[in-house]
């Protein structure tokens, strides 16, 4: 049986228990890695996944990929990207593309999902900025960033006009998401309008990518992000999938076209039903069930600032009194981070406590 697709982000250390993923909630339990699908293995990169174990590459050599070092001009508008992921519970790697010169990148928005901080480095010159996230597009998986204190970055050539099967291109990134020089992974088109589904493991939920780009290239983890480049060296579609457990490996790619027009309504700070725009509040706990008692608090965070501890129940907060943990949720959502809010809660023996805490910035949604 063929494994299906997968998202191409590279883990590069697994996240922790879900005990302690589950730390990061202030509006969600959990950023959950997804997973298996009908026809697409979705992840954060390597495996696990369906009859695996560990945290190893789907491919079982790279000495038999048709690859090679990506060209100063392959890599011209480059990054690549570093995510920590749940406030230290792991890393994941990818690739993205300039597309302003004062910092504005296009990447996939699994490559940052669950990130609680970003580090991006421009290939050509080596040199690595902070980024923040300006917003997602979690359906069409397309992620705009904004690099802290850049100017002057060369900014990648994209042709929006399309691709035609049989054309020959070829797929750039942090293929294995090691760092430093890209790799090139020529091919051509073998589709201009492909859908794969995509599944969370945990919830079932399922969407579809459509009309996607399909190519023979051997497009691997870390790719994601990446570009997909025309012989005259123009963008014409991000990485966004691949195939996996077998020796043809089939590269899935977004059209640059539909990249550019979500990054400019992120850009142009229009929020929609598909478009979220930058972070959430971030209480930094986590609730033993469904009411508000916690299991634990972040370190660092709001709550564990404040003195919130495991045994607490929160019972307002900004004013709104909270028993469960919806309530809870609908009352940090109602603030953005930095904001001052009251909360008060009881202690273990029934003892009453309140602070004034400045909500932080959750992990990317």
């Amino acid at each position: 049986m063929t494994t299906p697709p997968r998202l191409m982000t590279r883990v590069k250390r697994p996240l922790a228990t879900a005990a302690a993923a589950a730390l990061v909630l202030p509006l969600t339990v959990a950023a959950v890695a997804p997973a298996a699908a009908s026809t697409v293995l979705v992840d954060r990169g390597w495996p696990p996944y369906p009859g695996s174990s560990g945290y190893v590459s789907p491919y079982a050599t790279t000495s038999s990929l048709d690859t090679t070092e990506a060209t100063d001009e392959q890599s011209a508008g480059l990054v690549t990207i570093t995510s920590e992921v749940e406030f230290g519970a792991g890393e994941a790697a990818g690739s993205g593309i300039v597309i302003g010169s004062d910092g504005l990148v296009v990447t996939n928005h699994h490559v940052v999902e669950g990130a609680t901080s970003i580090r991006v480095t421009v290939v050509t010159t080596g040199r690595t900025y902070d980024a923040e996230v300006l917003g997602t597009n979690a359906k069409r998986d397309v992620a705009v960033l904004r690099l802290e204190d850049a100017s002057g970055l060369a900014t990648a050539s994209t042709d929006v006009s399309g691709v035609a099967v049989g054309e020959d291109v070829t797929a750039v990134g942090d293929a294995g998401g090691d760092g430093g020089a890209l790799t090139a992974a020529a091919g051509t088109v073998t589709d201009t309008n492909h859908p794969i589904t995509v599944s969370d493991e945990q919830t079932g939920a399922a969407h579809r990518l459509t009309q996607l780009i399909e190519v023979d290239a051997d497009v691997i983890p870390g790719d994601s992000g990446g570009a997909l480049l025309e012989p005259d060296g123009n963008v014409v579609g991000m990485n966004v999938a691949a195939s996996a457990g077998s020796a043809n490996i089939t590269g899935y790619v977004i059209p640059i076209k539909r990249v550019l027009r979500i990054a400019a309504h992120v850009i142009a700070g229009e929020q929609t039903a598909s478009i979220t725009l930058g972070y959430d509040a971030f209480l930094g706990v986590s609730l033993a069930g469904t009411g508000t008692a916690l299991a634990g608090v972040v370190d660092g965070g709001a709550a564990a600032d404040a003195g919130l501890s495991a045994g607490d129940t929160i019972t307002s907060l900004g004013g709104t009194s909270v028993t469960t943990y919806v309530q809870l949720q609908k009352a940090v959502a109602a603030h953005d981070p930095g904001d001052s809010v009251r909360v008060t809660w009881t202690d273990a023996s029934g003892a009453p406590h309140s602070a004034t805490v400045t909500l932080g910035r959750a992990p990317v949604a």
